[in-house]
């Protein structure tokens, strides 16, 4: 892992990327970053406010720009957004700067971890979650699986067990 200093997680919302990146970069001693926390830094405002006022399309733009400047850093985990993986740009930076974890979850998870959760725009006012959330699964899993270095699965494990997952599999 010499060259490769770095640990992106990547997936769904609701996989667990803040939480397990957190505890991770703790045990391994490096920085943590959550692309969408520092969105919400730099411009001011929540996601969904960004989402409202600026549609996905100015969302995804800052979320790029976002990836582009923390993959440059060495020595980091980063948590991104469930979509920052849509931009090839970020797909190429991800899999280029480091080693790219895939955090797989279920849509019955997603919805467990995320149905109280306001903060997600593309959920939060939705008829029908189940529904959004089977639409960007089958729009992004062949995209997170195409940058994957590891994939773990997060639905029945403790975020502990992941951890020790993830850090086998990278052979830390």
């Amino acid at each position: 892992m010499a060259e490769k200093r770095n640990i992106f997680l990547i997936g769904p919302m609701g996989a667990g990327k803040s939480t397990i990146g957190r505890q991770l970069a703790r045990q391994l001693h490096l920085e943590f970053f959550d692309s969408d926390t520092e969105i919400e830094r730099r411009t001011g405002a929540d996601i969904a406010w960004v989402f409202e006022l600026e549609g996905e399309q100015g969302f995804r733009q800052r979320e790029e720009k976002v990836i582009e400047e923390l993959t440059e850093n060495t020595g980091i985990v980063l948590a991104t957004g469930g979509g920052s993986i849509l931009s090839k740009e970020s797909r190429n930076r991800l899999s280029a700067r480091g080693i790219v974890v895939y955090l797989q979850t279920t849509i019955d998870k997603q919805l467990a971890r995320t149905q109280r959760d306001k903060r997600r725009p593309l959920i939060a006012e939705a008829e029908n979650p189940r529904e959004v959330l089977e639409e960007l699964a089958d729009s992004r899993n062949a995209l997170y699986e195409e940058i994957a270095d590891i994939v773990v699965r997060t639905d029945e494990q403790s975020t502990k067990v992941v951890i020790d997952e993830i850090i086998e599999k990278i052979g830390l």
